[in-house]
């Protein structure tokens, strides 16, 4: 499946703008010029030079130093709020299709109930509840995209609920868990993954969206939403300061949903037979 992605020149750029991403992430804090946190009041929102290769921002840190540092915990909290979509998500998706009706009411009201949350005010709410920090505020996050991994893995278990081989399956003895092992998982995770990999990509968004407004980071720890955010504050005395970052954000997202489309494309592309040599000569007589 890899080779089959690799094959699409989207998919091949959008793995080097990932790999650049996840090296940010992993390395970023290590490889920053300066301390991310450190100000120097002598040097406010220069422009960019040989010291400052991206200029400082209105208290003298370096944004540099700050763009790498943040990398780390922007790409994390997107990851964490897919995971717990992830778990909050396909599990119900399971064991609705699998475990009779009740589960399937149950499950499908609260999904319907998570979906007519408006984002924003229940993301407020839960960091109220649980604390202005990042993790809560990407939980909340996360049970707001659950939805969108409930009714794709649900979608895809009921085709495979439904598929003759699996009444085979049941005809013959087979119990539930072995099904679904056997069966359903193996059909339900290209779907997932193309959902997963949509899902981090507008994850990333929303981090970056709570952050600029100030929710779930704690100042003065560098994110990109807010990075981009103090830029936009002084966008007359540092023209380009919210460029890198916004350009961070573009390129991760834009990579994402290019390895969802070439992974829904190699999926869901039925596989062509060659035709065998006895057809041909029928075909030419």
């Amino acid at each position: 499946m890899l080779t089959a992605i690799l094959r699409y020149h989207s998919a091949r750029a959008a793995v080097i703008v990932l790999g650049l991403i996840v090296a940010l992430a992993l390395f970023g804090p290590a490889l920053a010029p300066f301390d991310p946190l450190e100000q120097d009041t002598s040097a406010i929102l220069q422009g960019p030079s040989g010291t400052h290769w991206l200029g400082t921002d209105n208290v003298g840190r370096d944004v540099f130093s700050r763009l790498l540092a943040g990398s780390t915990v922007s790409v994390l909290s997107a990851l964490q709020c897919v995971v717990v979509g992830f778990l909050l998500g396909v599990i119900p998706g399971f064991l609705s299709v699998y475990l009779g009706r009740g589960v399937e009411w149950f499950t499908l009201r609260l999904m319907d109930a998570l979906i007519t949350l408006p984002f924003l005010v229940f993301a407020v709410a839960m960091t109220a509840l649980l604390g202005n920090g990042l993790a809560q505020a990407m939980f909340a996050v996360g049970i707001l995209i659950a939805p969108a991994f409930y009714r794709v893995t649900r979608a895809a278990a009921l085709t495979v609920a439904n598929s003759q081989y699996v009444e085979a399956a049941e005809l013959m003895g087979a119990d539930t868990s072995w099904i679904i092992r056997r069966h359903a998982v193996r059909k339900v995770l290209p779907a997932v993954g193309v959902t997963f990999a949509a899902m981090t990509g507008a994850s990333l968004v929303i981090v970056s969206s709570l952050t600029f407004l100030g929710i779930g980071v704690v100042p003065p720890d560098p994110t990109w939403g807010g990075l981009l955010a103090s830029g936009l504050q002084y966008l007359y005395q540092v023209p380009f300061g919210p460029v890198v970052p916004a350009l961070l954000i573009v390129a991760t997202v834009w990579a994402l949903n290019a390895i969802a489309d070439a992974l829904r494309d190699v999926t869901g592309r039925p596989t062509r037979r060659a035709p065998r040599k006895q057809e041909v000569t029928s075909d030419v007589h």
